[in-house]
């Protein structure tokens, strides 16, 4: 039995060309960040992705990223070592996982996991939230200037920016609920009567 205070939490983010009519979505981003109760934050990996696909231009207005960005970019399947560096043995961190699970299936039999979602921990955590995206929950809890401070180049919708963004999150989380001598299975299938018990 493994306990929260114990593991390597690895989040990762994709930004993404847009669905285009009639073609399926591609990820022009790629950012990762690594967090540990024992050893704080640090690991961080960003790198454009090479596509085929133009970025639509309602996609290019959220995350700013052009066809000049990609140009000499790597492809998402060259930068396997990376990934398996960054992501092997940790537990898998993302706000609204599925995006992220549908992209790394370019690696198939990865084994990656297990996986811990913290838009449905936010949403277990904190219920009574009108609003459980990332920026609105890191604005709510007061961690943005956290995320400024670790990745300070970077903003909202940059997949680095964002990935650190859902670490901090669930460290705010993990601290707040009281979370840390629980096992890790418990972020991953969360029993939300014992959060609410020990959150102070």
């Amino acid at each position: 039995m493994t306990l929260v205070r114990d593991c390597r939490f690895t989040s990762i983010d994709f930004e993404s060309a847009g669905a285009a009519r009639g073609r399926t979505d591609a990820p022009v981003q790629i950012g990762l960040a690594a967090w540990s109760p024992a050893k704080g934050h640090g690991g961080r990996f960003m790198s454009y992705l090479k596509t085929d696909q133009p970025v639509t231009w309602s996609a290019r207005k959220v995350h700013g990223i052009g066809s000049e960005h990609l140009m000499d970019a790597p492809s998402l399947l060259s930068l396997w070592p990376d990934l398996k560096n960054h992501l092997a043995g940790a537990v898998v961190v993302a706000h609204g996982k599925g995006t992220e699970k549908r992209f790394l299936r370019a690696f198939p039999g990865h084994g990656f996991g297990p996986w811990i979602d913290t838009l449905l921990l936010a949403r277990a955590a904190w219920p009574e939230l009108p609003d459980h995206s990332l920026g609105a929950l890191a604005e709510n809890r007061g961690i943005t200037a956290a995320v400024d401070a670790l990745v300070p180049e970077k903003r909202w919708h940059d997949a680095l920016y964002d990935a650190v963004a859902s670490l901090v999150l669930l460290e705010d989380l993990i601290v707040s609920c009281g979370l840390q001598d629980l096992p890790v299975e418990g972020l991953v299938s969360p029993d939300t009567s014992t959060w609410h018990r020990l959150r102070r």
